[in-house]
């Protein structure tokens, strides 16, 4: 029987694991991206890898506090107005979606693919020769106030009922973890099983010289469209010209939603875009990732520095970036890290792909047999990016899947 040639649109943690997991299958891939491989929110993201990783942002009761936050001048949640009008319907959605009963759903559908994200990064990393960028110190939760520590134990307590080991702890205790954090911090949480990329656009680079070594190939151009036939598009049109095609995933972040469109399928997706500064010589010695609750603040210890994300911007794909979010992150985390020292190197920008209910859209087309869909991770996409990979290869496969994906359709919508 001849190879079946896939094309996937989309070089980032989900495209290329994918791309990969294909390649295992005996397809022939063929990998497409604007940019680099790596260079989207891979280049950007907090590094976080974690089976906890699974509470969506639609927590029940956030609509209860949502119009505070925004007017918050501080707080790193921002919604233009000029593009309020057009993500208003997704908003809507994301309300409907903090309901318990759909909160519940959501965080279970999540645990069910979050549990496997370093068995599935495992083999792709050990064929690279390059095991050594996903390490697994555990996570910690700070928080400064009684309150916000009491405010998160819902979630925690949520964690627990998933088998997750979650400690309790006092500031004293947290600091004996990690010494680099200041006496503002009074309560946390330690996740054990926890890890990180440290660096992760590196390791998506690894990844994809891994695919090219097994035979695959990457392109660089701009999808802009598809040529249709009877059974699906059989071109890709883009601004380098197009090439034909049997098989499509698209996997293209928060720029797939468009494309989803133009092939039949109308997907809410939003770029919640994100934030980071990177300080290379701080002066700490962090050795484990730490989320700041109330700060909302990740602090990173990657391979080349500390990284410092925040930020849950809606504006849209194409306004100017508010650089004002990223800089404010330093005050933060002088608070948080009173040794720190050193100055920024780089700051930088990336678009989320947000769905509103927090999962993200994986499975066949409900319009195309031959097109798949692998988007719209959020916040997770790096954790998620290696098992989403897999389970797409195999119901491509023809396989049992690992997961059922029936919670993950875009029909859903």
């Amino acid at each position: 029987m001849p190879r079946k040639t896939v094309h996937v649109i989309g070089a980032g943690a989900v495209g290329v694991s994918t791309a990969l997991y294909l390649q295992r299958e005996g397809f022939d891939v063929a990998l497409i991206d604007r940019d680099e491989p790596g260079n989207g929110c891979s280049a950007g993201n907090a590094g976080n890898i974690g089976i906890a990783s699974f509470i969506p942002p639609a927590t029940p009761g956030i609509w209860r506090h949502a119009w505070k936050i925004w007017l918050d001048p501080m707080h790193p949640l921002d919604i233009r107005l000029s593009h309020l009008p057009k993500s208003l319907p997704w908003f809507l959605r994301f309300a409907l979606s903090s309901r318990e009963a759909r909160f519940l759903e959501v965080s279970d559908a999540l645990a069910g693919i979050m549990r496997y994200a370093f068995d599935a990064y495992d083999p792709l990393l050990r064929a690279a020769g390059n095991e050594a960028l996903i390490q697994r110190n555990g996570r910690l939760f700070i928080y400064e106030t009684e309150a916000g520590f009491q405010a998160a134990q819902g979630s925690q307590e949520r964690r627990r009922e998933k088998g997750i080991e979650v400690q309790a702890l006092s500031g004293d205790e947290v600091r004996e973890i990690e010494p680099a954090l200041g006496p503002s911090v009074r309560f946390g949480h330690f996740l054990p099983e926890g890890g990180i990329s440290i660096n992760p656009q590196h390791m998506i680079q690894v990844l994809a010289r891994s695919l090219e070594q097994g035979g695959g190939t990457i392109l660089r151009d701009t999808v802009t469209g598809f040529e249709i036939g009877p059974d699906g598009p059989r071109r890709i049109l883009s601004e380098g010209g197009g090439c034909d095609v049997e098989t499509v995933v698209v996997a293209a972040g928060a720029f797939s939603g468009a494309l989803a469109k133009r092939l039949g399928t109308s997907v809410p997706l939003e770029s919640e875009r994100g934030y980071h500064v990177m300080i290379p010589d701080s002066g700490v010695g962090m050795c484990i990732p730490v989320g700041a609750a109330e700060r909302h603040v990740v602090i990173t210890p990657m391979e080349h520095g500390i990284r410092f994300t925040t930020g849950s911007e809606f504006s849209g794909l194409d306004a100017p970036p508010r650089w004002d979010l990223s800089l404010r992150i330093l005050d933060d985390a002088r608070a948080l890290l009173p040794e720190l020292t050193g100055d920024v190197e780089t700051k930088w920008y990336g678009h989320r792909p947000a769905t509103p209910d927090g999962l993200p859209v994986i499975g066949r087309s409900p319009v195309h047999r031959n097109v798949y869909f692998a988007f719209g991770h959020g916040h997770v996409g790096l954790g998620t990016g290696a098992i989403t990979g897999q389970l797409l290869a195999q119901l491509m496969a023809g396989k049992p899947t690992e997961v059922d994906l029936t919670p993950f359709r875009a029909e859903r919508f």
